[in-house]
């Protein structure tokens, strides 16, 4: 008897209603416990980071050029990482003194995996300029519009954005190419 179809074939004590029900009742329960356990691992994970980010320094309260990178672990803040590669970034320019509520915001939205993508997100930015604070948050597959449309819309949600501000989607390719050419790197036949 591999499946229930084959045990109610089998069975004529006439309560074919009862052992479905049954099951359909156990199956409930088992994705109600894979729930709980799910958002108890989620809270602890909350609970755990809410630990460390209390006692650190907040991103408005930095002085001149600085970055706060939060990223999954085994993934690195670098293009070039496999979990990178073929991803993007939304960037988001604010303007002096947004840039704690919005990062807070920002890496909660991530944790509570709000954004529901997935494992398509890999980490976020902040970055401290003088003139203004930089927003960014990282994902896996560039070429995928609607997961990166979804990452807009939950993050023009989540940090409360007007309907005027700019966002702009940067390939991890793009960000490559632009370093290279910045620095001096690209020849002129583009290598």
């Amino acid at each position: 008897m591999n499946n229930k179809f084959d045990a109610l074939k089998d069975d004529d004590s006439g309560d074919h209603d009862q052992n479905e029900e049954n099951s359909t009742q156990k199956d409930g329960e088992k994705e109600k416990t894979e729930r709980d356990k799910n958002q108890s691992s989620s809270k602890r994970k909350v609970e755990q980071f809410w630990r460390f980010y209390s006692h650190m320094v907040r991103p408005g309260d930095l002085t001149g050029h600085s970055d706060f990178h939060l990223f999954k672990e085994g993934i690195k803040p670098m293009w070039e990482d496999d979990a990178n590669k073929n991803g993007g970034k939304w960037i988001i320019r604010l303007r002096k003194g947004l840039a704690s509520r919005c990062w807070e915001n920002l890496i909660l939205a991530m944790l509570g995996e709000q954004f529901m993508v997935g494992e398509e997100i890999c980490g976020a930015v902040v970055s401290v300029r003088f003139q203004e604070d930089i927003i960014s948050i990282w994902n896996k597959t560039a070429s995928d519009q609607a997961t990166t449309a979804r990452i807009r819309d939950t993050l023009r949600r989540v940090l409360n954005l007007p309907p005027n501000t700019i966002m702009e989607y940067k390939t991890h390719t793009d960000s490559i190419k632009a370093w290279e050419e910045f620095h001096g790197l690209v020849n002129s036949s583009g290598r």
